[in-house]
């Protein structure tokens, strides 16, 4: 069975990042369709960025209707910021509301996205390339980018034509699905009487 599963997707603002590029990232991937499984539903922050990036980031969000419900340091720089629940961390809104928390480096957002995460699409926003590896192979997710937005896991976008669902299993489908991933084998084998040794 092959199972179409939530999209709790994450961006990573990491300590040395394009801050232009993560507004365009963070906007477009939560923005543009809130509704569908590919949008964020949590940005993570590097706490060396946090004093200055959080409140920045809260301020464009609300611009655009987003509801941030974050840690007790978001809550602390986002005066109208709502208390994250443990249940926010695994939640998957498909609407404007975004949880957001800080964390210490990549290591610890790639720990949080592991363990809250559906493993269906996460990004790192970085200018850090060792960082970017650190992320990119330690997200156990379906599609992981670097300095993307999350809104490109999608069969259309993939080149396989009509998409069918996007599959956060490991097998045998993995990500977008098109309709060769939905198809499976029957081995026909004919003989004259050979036998296994």
């Amino acid at each position: 069975m092959i199972k179409h599963y939530k999209g709790v997707c994450h961006v990573f603002v990491d300590g040395s990042f394009d801050r232009d590029m993560a507004d365009r990232i963070i906007l477009n991937a939560k923005c543009q369709r809130p509704g569908v499984c590919n949008s964020i539903e949590k940005v993570l922050v590097h706490q060396d960025i946090a004093n200055e990036y959080i409140p920045h980031l809260a301020a464009l969000l609300s611009s655009k209707g987003v509801e941030i419900r974050g840690d007790a340091e978001v809550c602390r720089l986002v005066d109208d910021a709502r208390q994250a629940t443990e249940e926010d961390w695994y939640a998957e809104y498909l609407d404007l509301i975004l949880a957001v928390k800080v964390v210490d480096n990549v290591n610890a957002a790639v720990g949080h996205i592991n363990k809250y995460g559906s493993h269906h699409s996460d990004c790192i926003v970085t200018d850090n390339s060792a960082n970017a590896e650190i992320f990119l192979h330690g997200v156990d997710s379906a599609t992981v980018y670097h300095n993307a937005s999350t809104r490109f896991t999608d069969g259309g976008e993939f080149g396989m034509g009509a998409e069918i669902g996007i599959s956060t299993d490991k097998l045998h489908a993995r990500g977008p699905m098109g309709l060769p991933e939905l198809t499976t084998y029957k081995y026909i084998v004919t003989g004259e009487g050979q036998i296994r040794g």
